[in-house]
């Protein structure tokens, strides 16, 4: 009796779910003299190398929505870095100046994909990191700027962007886009809709490999809480990015 008692404790100690201790830190880098300050999320239960995902904002900066998804994807095993594309303590809540922030960005490609970039290198120095393994994925601006980062041919094997916008001045070229995407719209976004055609031509002009799933009646910032929250496209849309890492990670 005892024997099998102590092989049912095993089997359902096996069979329960494990939760993840989420530790998560604020991390200061540089762009030269600019100061930026990251999030970075990870289970420090777990020691053997695992893949690692850059996070980039809305056009709020580096708040609070950001680090709940943050951490979310440090419980699904991966160590996740939030960049900071602003600089550190530029948080704005204003909507006047969230658009002058994002533009201050969106204006100037070269300095987005910079900032981006610096916040993959940061990504890469932590601990547990598998440096082959690396992914992003961004919200409404954030969107913006992950696809600038495959745009400009970073070594990343997956990228999601959810109610991104899509245009760009510096289209990318054939070949050079290495990470395969997953691109998650609201068929409602009346922001990005215009946007679409010129990116698929794009897309398959640069033959990435690319995955477009819309939304039928979601709307642009439809996995935010707020107005234009919208359940049904928030769930299926994080459900999406799971799988589709698990493909690219070969998890």
């Amino acid at each position: 009796m005892k024997t099998l008692l102590s092989t049912l404790a095993v089997a359902l100690a096996l069979a329960a779910p494990s939760f993840a201790k989420v530790k998560t830190e604020l991390i200061t880098y540089k762009d030269g003299s600019a100061e930026l300050e990251g999030f970075l999320a990870y289970d420090d239960a777990v020691k053997a190398p695992r893949p690692g995902v850059l996070v980039v904002h809305d056009w709020t900066g580096l708040q609070e929505y950001t680090k709940t998804r943050t951490t979310q994807l440090a419980e699904l095993g991966y160590v996740a870095f939030a960049a900071d594309i602003y600089g550190k303590g530029v948080r704005p809540t204003d909507p006047k100046e969230c658009g002058v922030q994002a533009g201050t960005y969106k204006n100037d490609l070269p300095l987005l994909r910079r900032r981006v970039l610096l916040g993959l290198d940061e990504l890469k120095k932590q601990p547990g990191v598998d440096a082959k393994k690396l992914g992003a994925i961004g919200y409404c601006f954030g969107g913006t700027s992950v696809l600038e980062l495959a745009r400009s041919g970073a070594d990343v094997r997956g990228i999601v962007t959810f109610h991104g916008g899509l245009s760009t001045t510096l289209p990318a070229e054939a070949g050079k886009i290495k990470a395969r995407l997953l691109i998650c719209h609201g068929g409602a976004d009346d922001y990005v809709n215009k946007e679409v055609p010129a990116f698929k031509a794009e897309m398959e002009k640069a033959k990435a490999d690319m995955k477009f799933v819309t939304y039928e009646g979601a709307q642009h910032g439809f996995t935010k809480p707020g107005p234009a929250y919208q359940e049904k496209a928030d769930k299926e849309s994080w459900t999406a990015m799971k799988k589709f890492f698990g493909e690219v990670f070969g998890r």
